[in-house]
C-alpha cells in the first residue's frame, strides 16, 4: 500500500484494503515466540479441542499487529501510529485470510490527527476484530 499523505486524507475516506495472506500454523508458531504468548490452544489443535475450541485458533494480538500494520502503512514516512484500540469480535483461524480495513472519521488541522475505524474481515460484513486509530502527521515547512 502506499501511504497517503496529509493533504490527500478526507474524513469519510474508505482506504485502500490490506490483505494478508492466509494465516499458517508455522506462523502462529513463530507469533508465540515472538510475543511469548505459548498458550498451547494457538499451536496444538489436540489442547484447542480439550478446551471447546473447534482446533488452533490465531492469537487476538497477531490480528490487531495486522491492523496496526495497515495504519503504519496509511501514514507511511508522514508521522506514525499514536494510537491503536480493539476489540477483538471472532476467532481467526489457520487458513483464514483476512482483510484490514480502515475509514476516516476525524481529520484534526490543528494537532494534524487521523482518526480511523478499523477492523478485519474474513467475510465481507463480518468484522473479527474492530476499533479505532489514530495517526499523528509531521508538521511540514
Amino acid at each position: 500500500m502506499q501511504s497517503i499523505r496529509w493533504d490527500e486524507i478526507e474524513v469519510g475516506q474508505q482506504l485502500e484494503p490490506l490483505i494478508q495472506t492466509a494465516i499458517d500454523k508455522v506462523q502462529l508458531v513463530k507469533y508465540a515466540g515472538a510475543s511469548g504468548d505459548f498458550n498451547p490452544i494457538h499451536t496444538d489443535d489436540e489442547t484447542a479441542r480439550k478446551v471447546g475450541l473447534p482446533g488452533v485458533i490465531a492469537h487476538g494480538m497477531l490480528s490487531m499487529g495486522f491492523l496496526a500494520e495497515h495504519a503504519a502503512g496509511i501514514v507511511g514516512t508522514n508521522g506514525f501510529v499514536s494510537r491503536l484500540k480493539v476489540r477483538f469480535a471472532g476467532m481467526v483461524f489457520p487458513g483464514d485470510v483476512l482483510t484490514c480495513h480502515a475509514k476516516v472519521v476525524a481529520k484534526n488541522e490543528t494537532e494534524r490527527t487521523v482518526g480511523l475505524e478499523v477492523r478485519i474481515e474474513r467475510e465481507e460484513g463480518k468484522a473479527l476484530t474492530v476499533g479505532e486509530a489514530a495517526l499523528t502527521y509531521y508538521q511540514t515547512a
